[in-house]
This record gives C-alpha cells, sequence and structure tokens, in this order.
C-alpha cells in the first residue's frame, strides 16, 4: 500500500468526530491494505510494532525535530520546528508545512532504493532499522534514517510520519475501533476479534487471520508463551459490597510491588512488566527462583516485592530501583532483594486457563510452584475477610484484593470480578505533561510537574501540579528521566511528551477552571513514579468525575 494513500485514508479519519463513521472508515482502510494489512492495524493506532514487543524506536522530540529540520532546508533547525511545535501543538501539522524532498546525503533514497513514492511497507522496514541501530554512532544513524523517510514524504506522508515516529497519531482511534473495524472489515464476531486480541495482543496478526481464515482462524489463536498479554486489572471495592454481590468471595493479599509475567518455556524465562516491557534483566534472582521452581511451560501472573534482611516487604519505590537498573544488576541486587509472589496462572503445560475458574487456576498454580504462591482463602465471613486484611497489613503489605471465586481472566479488562481493598489513602496515577526547572540549589533540577488525565485517544487533559514530597536525590532521577522527553521550553516552563506516569496522593478532589479537565487535586503529594505503567494505563478524566462525585 502507497504511504500517501494511507496518509489521504487517515486524513479522513481525522475529519471525522462520528464514531460510527470513523470505524467504517478504518474498516474499508483494512479492506483496501493487501499485504500491509498488519503494518496498518499498527500505524492507524501510531504504533510500529505490535503491543507485545518490546522493541521500541527510542526516538524522542529532540531527534524527530532535528530530522524534520535537515529535511526542510539550510534555513530551518530544530530550534525553529521545536518553536512551531509549541505554537502548532502538533508535530504533524508542522512537518506537513515543510517543502520536504530537495536535501542529499545519506538515507535520501531509504528502502527501496531511488526516490520512488513511500510504501507502509518501506517506511515500516526503515523503522525496524532505526529501532535496531545500538551502540556507538546510533544516534547518527538514527537521524540519517529518519532524515530519509522525511526527505522522501509529500506533506500529508510527512505529518503522519512524525505522529507514528512519536506515538501520537491524533485521529481518534483506539483498540476499540480497530477491533470493530476487523469485524466489520472481514465478518467475523466481535467476540471471536476480542478474544483473539486477548490472547494474542497483536492487532496485525489478528486482522490478517480473520482475513484469511475467518472465525475458524481467530479460534486457533492461543496464549504464546514469551508474548505477553495485558494484565486483568481490578476496580476498587469495599468487603460491603463484594459479600452482598457475590455468594462468596477470594481473598488474598495485596502485595505493594510491581505486576510482573513470568513466562517459562521450558528452557528460559522471560519477566514483563505491567505495560509489557521486557524486565527480565534486572531481576535474575526471580529468573532463578522461577527456574528452580517450574517443570513445565507455563504463563504466570504476580508481584514483585522487595525485602530487607529479614524478608520484610519495602516500600515499593525500592522494587522500581530494580526495575529501572540496566547495569550493575549484581550491585543492584546487593542493596535491594526482590522475591516473586504469583498468584494466578493463565497457561501450563500446553493448556490455556484464561476460561478457568480462578479457584482453579489458583490450584493449578499452586501444583506448579511449592513455595511463593499467595493465600487465596474463600468466605462469605466479613469478619474472616478482616483477619486477613489485618494479617496482610501487619506483614507490611499493602491490603487485600476481594475476587469473585469463579471469575475468569480476561487480559487487559478492569471488571467487577476483580476489587482491590486498600487502607483509606485516595491515589491517582496521573501523566506528567509539563514541568518547571527549579531554583537556588535546585535550578539544575525539573521541579513542579504538571499533572493530566486521559481524555481519550493521545488527549491529555491537565488536572494540577506536585511539587510536595520529593526529595533532591528525587529530583535529580526525575529530571534525568524526563529531560529527554522536553518538547518545548518558554523560559523556567517547559512542555514534556507524555509518557511517565505519577503514582499522586491527594485529599480530595474539587471542581476547578484553572485546568483543562474542569478539576483540581486538594494538597496533591507525590509518592512514586509508576515505572510499570504507560500513559494509556493512567486513570481517566471519567474516573477523577466520579471519585469526586463520591462514586
Amino acid at each position: 500500500m502507497e504511504f500517501a494513500a494511507f496518509a489521504a485514508r487517515a486524513d479522513e479519519i481525522e475529519a471525522t468526530a462520528a464514531d460510527l463513521e470513523t470505524v467504517a472508515l478504518v474498516r474499508d482502510l483494512f479492506s483496501v491494505a493487501e499485504d500491509d494489512l498488519d503494518t496498518v492495524a499498527r500505524f492507524v493506532q501510531g504504533r510500529v510494532f505490535p503491543a507485545h514487543e518490546s522493541t521500541t524506536l527510542d526516538v524522542g522530540p529532540t531527534l524527530c525535530y532535528e530530522a524534520i529540520a535537515r529535511a526542510a532546508g539550510h534555513n530551518v533547525s530544530a530550534a525553529d520546528v521545536e518553536s512551531r511545535v509549541a505554537t502548532v501543538g502538533d508535530v504533524g501539522d508542522v512537518a506537513a508545512d515543510y517543502d520536504f524532498g530537495g536535501q542529499q546525503g545519506l538515507g535520501t533514497f531509504g528502502a527501496g532504493g531511488g526516490a520512488e513514492g513511500l510504501t507502509v511497507g518501506a517506511v515500516e522496514s526503515e523503522l525496524r532499522d532505526l529501532a535496531a541501530a545500538a551502540g556507538a554512532g546510533s544516534q547518527d544513524r538514527k537521524l540519517d534514517l529518519l532524515f530519509g523517510l522525511f526527505n522522501r514524504c509529500e506533506p500529508p506522508e510527512a505529518r503522519y510520519l512524525a505522529r507514528i515516529v512519536l506515538s501520537e497519531m491524533r485521529i481518534g482511534v483506539g483498540e476499540g475501533t480497530v477491533r470493530d473495524a476487523i469485524t466489520e472489515a472481514f465478518e467475523v464476531p466481535v467476540e471471536a476479534v476480542e478474544r483473539a486480541l486477548q490472547v494474542t495482543n497483536d492487532y496485525g496478526l489478528v486482522a490478517t487471520v480473520a482475513r484469511a481464515d475467518g472465525e475458524s482462524g481467530l479460534d486457533d489463536l492461543h496464549l504464546e508463551v514469551g508474548r505477553p498479554v495485558q494484565a486483568m486489572l481490578a476496580q476498587a471495592g469495599t468487603v460491603t459490597d463484594a459479600v452482598e454481590d457475590w455468594p462468596s468471595v477470594a481473598v488474598e493479599t495485596k502485595y505493594d510491588g510491581a505486576r510482573v509475567q513470568v513466562h517459562y518455556d521450558g528452557d528460559a524465562v522471560s519477566l514483563f512488566s505491567r505495560n509489557m516491557e521486557d524486565v527480565t534483566d534486572p531481576l535474575p534472582e526471580v529468573v532463578g527462583f522461577v527456574e528452580d521452581a517450574l517443570g513445565v511451560p507455563a504463563i504466570l501472573d504476580g508481584e514483585v516485592v522487595a525485602v530487607d534482611d529479614t524478608g520484610e516487604p519495602l516500600p515499593f519505590q525500592e522494587v522500581l530501583r530494580r526495575f529501572r537498573r540496566k547495569h550493575d544488576v549484581a550491585k543492584a541486587q546487593e542493596k535491594v532483594e526482590v522475591q516473586l509472589w504469583a498468584f494466578d496462572c493463565l497457561h501450563a503445560d500446553g493448556e490455556d486457563l484464561l476460561d478457568a475458574p480462578l479457584t482453579a487456576r489458583h490450584d493449578r498454580l499452586s501444583e506448579l510452584l511449592d513455595s511463593r504462591v499467595s493465600t487465596l482463602t474463600v468466605t462469605d465471613d466479613p469478619d474472616e475477610i478482616a483477619d486477613v486484611e489485618a494479617e496482610a497489613l501487619d506483614a507490611g503489605h499493602e491490603g487485600i484484593m476481594l475476587k469473585l471465586p469463579n471469575s475468569t481472566y480476561s487480559p487487559g479488562r478492569r471488571g467487577k470480578e476483580w476489587r482491590k481493598r486498600k487502607p483509606d489513602v485516595e491515589t491517582l496515577d496521573l501523566v506528567v505533561t509539563g514541568a518547571e526547572w527549579g531554583e537556588g540549589r535546585r535550578a539544575e533540577f525539573l521541579g513542579t510537574f504538571e499533572l493530566s488525565v486521559r481524555a481519550g485517544p493521545d488527549a491529555f487533559e491537565t488536572i494540577g501540579n506536585v511539587a510536595t514530597g520529593i526529595t533532591d536525590e528525587e529530583l535529580a532521577e526525575l529530571t534525568d528521566l524526563l529531560a529527554p522527553k522536553i518538547r518545548a521550553e518558554d523560559g523556567k516552563d517547559v512542555t514534556i511528551e507524555p509518557s511517565v506516569v505519577f503514582e499522586v496522593g491527594y485529599e480530595e478532589i474539587q471542581t476547578s477552571p484553572t485546568y483543562s479537565s474542569g478539576y483540581a487535586l486538594r494538597f496533591p503529594r507525590y509518592l512514586g513514579v509508576r515505572d510499570d505503567k504507560d500513559p494509556e494505563s493512567a486513570d481517566t478524566r471519567a474516573r477523577v468525575e466520579r471519585l469526586a462525585d463520591g462514586e
């Protein structure tokens, strides 16, 4: 498929505000995508790689601006591009305003040779080459490849190339839209598409299978060891509601750790975070435990908890220090030990268990592991639930989970079958979209951080700022984390690419005309970075509205 044709279709999709019409336009796009269907199904969401792949482009706004400036000509600098993005608000529209194609040099002709029109396949191939660039000179290599692509773009193509590179498609197409478009384009039941997406976490694969083999092909898709899926999520809940809603309640400890998905193929172990990043290397003791404990291929769900010398749990931030570690892992391991506590089994010895009841999955888990399995207590007695909670809190854990005993495992779903009960501490997971440089001894650090809630695909609305609860050491770490993601600067104020999630405590949510969400947090306090979450997993404006209304 010509990339220009893809861009033209994306323009049509962006121009419509109606959900049904958007689905119809994406459906029509899929119908003409031909051999590039798998890539188109990702590009339309602003994704280059399947969600289960840990591959990333590792291209920030600065590098993208530099490539655009280089393709635009000698009279344009990266600072010019950055300034225009700050004014216009969209890197795609800025890229589309330049006249590309006149620059010569390495990367001019790109994939396929010659200066013929770009195809979707060529763009995808070049971006994979870009992602593979590593080591000395890798940034120059990335710049050359990106410049070569922009240099071959007509304005509409440049708009969507820039957006895809920075994962900001901005055309209102989310996962549900793609699911429904696959259903309509290839006349397969939506339930079959949804189940296939749950077990593969690959929209491109599901689209191509639906087209080639229909419902039967989708039914043949299963979990694959080594390919992570989205975690099943819980919503906040109370013991009273659980006891009233269900005949009995399955209660287990809620650990103050980081979610991991364990994959063991019978030989090697792979560990994935909640947002499906590969975290195998930073957690060698977990790998060793799994290798020693498991005798058959399996996929497990669990929590990694930091512990002290006596085995007592340490705060959540200690776990994240290990997750972030890429170098000197052994040294970090000496400082902070971590343990795996498994609480669910998705697959065992060739059998998918997603549709099995929770209690059956837990029984299978207990057969696989003889230790580090979270205890599951099934009861209808509120006093017994209170005893389990007291034990969990006394042991230094976060609280308890309340689950429907016969609930199935639904990847990516936040349903009423799982509920988290924590002590009365109100928190939100919010996206950092801006910051201010500090003053005095903190002048080299980013200080006050602008917080936003999700308001739709690629859309965020501000809800306040946080500066309280952050030590000097943490400010240095946060500056190292966020400075490469700065999109624009205006004096001390900076705009930041929405990619980092903070956990923020607060006393109350109030209505406020000051912030674009219409709400503000009273006495917000920084609790930590949620390395295990991406912006798509952050809290939404709708949830904030419900909390503000007391629901």
